[in-house]
């Protein structure tokens, strides 16, 4: 086998959609409750929002459902986009590494970056434990560049990290850093 591809999810993963669509859905309560107040009509049918003041309950009701409504678009762009997702791509045949990234719409959306294998050096692996716990599979390169291989927000668990790095490290045989 002479090529070894890894894919990596961008921002489709289930947690977004969930706080996407949890945000949308409150976002969209709190704006209809402080529009309910403004207008003294039931605009959700399971309160009585217009009983409410508009000033001050209802215009801040409405200010932080519109933020959340805002947030939520953006955090459905952002998956539609599927920022952060691409591939890692080994190709020990041609001599070549293509690290693929897609990221937001522009002039720079998508980000490849390739590397001869003889320019890289080791891979390295990071672990930092702790509140924010931090487990990332680099590509280090000779003149000390350090490209992350992993995804973003979601730890691997530990023998899962060291296992992979292993493997890259010896497909594309250079020295695995980091693990003692």
């Amino acid at each position: 086998m002479s090529i070894k591809m890894d894919n990596i999810t961008g921002s489709r993963r289930i947690s977004n959609y969930w706080w996407a669509t949890v945000i949308m859905t409150g976002g969209f309560g709190f704006f209809l409750a402080g529009m309910s107040s403004y207008l003294k009509v039931n605009l959700l049918p399971f309160t009585s929002s217009a009983q409410l003041l508009f000033i001050p309950q209802g215009i801040i009701m409405t200010f932080y459902g519109t933020i959340a409504v805002l947030l939520s678009i953006f955090l459905w762009l952002t998956i539609l986009w599927n920022v952060g997702g691409g591939y890692n791509k080994f190709d020990k045949s041609k001599g070549i590494v293509t690290i693929f990234r897609s990221g937001f719409p522009g002039k720079n959306r998508n980000v490849s970056l390739t590397y001869r294998i003889n320019e890289i050096q080791a891979i390295k692996v990071s672990i930092q434990d702790g509140l924010t716990p931090r487990r990332e599979i680099y590509l280090k390169t000779k003149d000390s560049r350090e490209i992350p291989l992993t995804r973003v927000g979601e730890p691997l668990p530990l023998a899962e990290l060291e296992e992979q790095a292993a493997e890259l490290a010896q497909f594309l045989g250079v020295i695995l850093e980091g693990i003692s």
